[in-house]
């Protein structure tokens, strides 16, 4: 497909690269920025050549927020039927998808980092929800992600107090898994996704799954479903190479199946 705000490809065998490229907005989210980047993500999803994908934007923003000059004027219900905030697309990709975060990410940019399933961050990134500046509170996860990531008090004062976090601090606090310079993050997340992408696809499909399902559950709800994912990845392919491989002191051959 062609895009007119993003750009695609497959920067090495098995992951997919999605690259936010809206410089002149700071990478501002609007309805057809997030509609390409879903788009984009749904096709690596079923593309079975793809096992990972990293979403991206420059070094200087992964995204600045949504786009207020589009939000300006909508009401409420304005807002509802607007597929802008239809979010719940990105959650639905099965495959892992990493963000690579350098410079700013506030607002929608910092919701969409914390959809993805990790975050790999160069030393410059900076995340934050500002929405109450603007006399509004974040509407794509902020309070409830956030808040799982880093805690009810940071998270309060996140977007309360419009402290941003660094880096360094989204570290310390569990929100980003990596930080590197803004020379190599990129090269860092494509390499971890890489590493992913070589790994049994059926069997991380059902991880990711189950981890997501950690966040909604119970702890005896979330086991047993656990438990259901652990028994279907029995039925796989990869199930008897790998256990095979394992006894035979071989390394296994995926058939991603």
């Amino acid at each position: 497909m062609s895009y007119e705000m993003i750009l695609t490809e497959t920067p090495t065998p098995g992951v997919g690269l999605v690259r936010l490229n809206r410089p002149q907005a700071l990478n501002a989210l609007n309805s057809q920025i997030t509609k390409e980047i879903f788009d984009a993500l749904e096709i690596f999803d079923r593309d079975g050549s793809i096992g990972c994908m990293v979403l991206t934007g420059s070094d200087k923003a992964f995204a600045a927020g949504a786009d207020i000059k589009q939000m300006a004027d909508q009401s409420a219900t304005d807002m509802m039927a607007d597929d802008f905030t239809d979010w719940a697309r990105m959650t639905r990709v099965g495959k892992p998808i990493i963000a690579a975060v350098s410079g700013w990410a506030l607002g929608g940019g910092c919701e969409m980092a914390m959809m993805c399933d990790m975050i790999v961050a160069s030393e410059t990134a900076k995340f934050g929800q500002p929405e109450l500046t603007i006399g509004i509170i974040p509407g794509a996860g902020g309070t409830q992600r956030l808040t799982r990531a880093v805690g009810k008090a940071v998270a309060m004062e996140v977007m309360l107090g419009n402290r941003q976090l660094t880096a360094a601090e989204a570290e310390t606090a569990g929100l980003v898994n990596h930080v590197y310079p803004v020379e190599s993050y990129l090269d860092e997340a494509i390499k971890l996704a890489g590493k992913i992408a070589e790994m049994p696809q059926v069997a991380v499909r059902l991880i990711k799954d189950a981890v997501n399902k950690a966040e909604d559950l119970g702890l005896s709800a979330g086991l047993e479903y656990e438990k259901r994912n652990f028994y279907i990845s029995f039925s796989t392919e990869d199930k008897s190479e790998g256990m095979h491989a394992f006894v035979d002191k071989r390394k296994p051959e995926w058939k991603h199946r």
